[in-house]
């Protein structure tokens, strides 16, 4: 087991990147959720060591590629049950359950040793709101209908609708975190659901194109 340090990094740089991207996304986060966001990356990187838990491996670029780009999504966040699919080393869940902390996050993933980081992550955040389940999507059933259900980089749209199909509350919704815009992915949706917003993001200090998708089931 990896024990990270108790302080995070108190790399003035560190703080000042997420602090200056915090501003560039419009967001006012108290200092106690700063400190966490820094713990969590302080977390994920000295797992990483062992674990290979993601391929980011420089806590600065973490700040931009992991933190900024999960908190981009924070607008679309909605209700109180919100289910991240294919969470890996809890993104973007943990970073969003940090902005939204009266709300439930259940972040989902099979993999055994990424849900233990996310499982080590809350008792070290003390993350009350967040809730790791370790199975595959398709097994899931849920006690809950939720009204967000996100995912990053996970699956094609098709098939991030389709397996959500059964966990989505009747006015809920689904977001996307996307690279450039899946076009051919839009439109290739089932005809059940509908693309309801494109938005264009810039991820501050993130070179490349990123776009968020939400989705919505049409009600007849």
């Amino acid at each position: 087991m990896i024990n990270a340090l108790e302080d995070p990094f108190n790399s003035d740089e560190l703080q000042q990147k997420l602090k200056s991207g915090l501003v560039a996304l419009e967001l006012n986060l108290a200092d106690q959720a700063i400190k966490k966001l820094l713990r969590f990356i302080n977390e994920l990187h000295h797992w990483n060591q062992a674990y290979s838990l993601t391929a980011i491996r420089d806590p600065l670029d973490m700040v931009a590629r992991h933190l900024l780009d999960s908190l981009s999504a924070t607008p679309f966040v909605i209700g109180e049950n919100i289910l991240d699919i294919g969470c890996g080393a809890g993104l973007p869940g943990i970073p969003l359950s940090l902005i939204h902390p009266n709300k439930q996050f259940y972040l989902l993933d099979s993999n055994k040793k990424k849900q233990l980081f996310v499982e080590h992550v809350c008792r070290k955040l003390n993350l009350t709101n967040v809730h790791p389940v370790q199975i595959r999507i398709e097994n899931f059933n849920s006690e809950h209908q939720f009204d967000t259900i996100i995912c990053r980089a996970l699956a094609s749209l098709k098939d991030f609708a389709n397996m959500s199909t059964n966990l989505l509350n009747v006015s809920g919704q689904l977001v996307a975190l996307k690279g450039k815009l899946p076009e051919s992915e839009i439109s290739s949706l089932p005809s059940s659901w509908n693309a309801e917003k494109i938005i264009p993001i810039r991820i501050p200090m993130l070179d490349g194109e990123r776009n968020i998708v939400v989705i919505k089931p049409i009600k007849i």
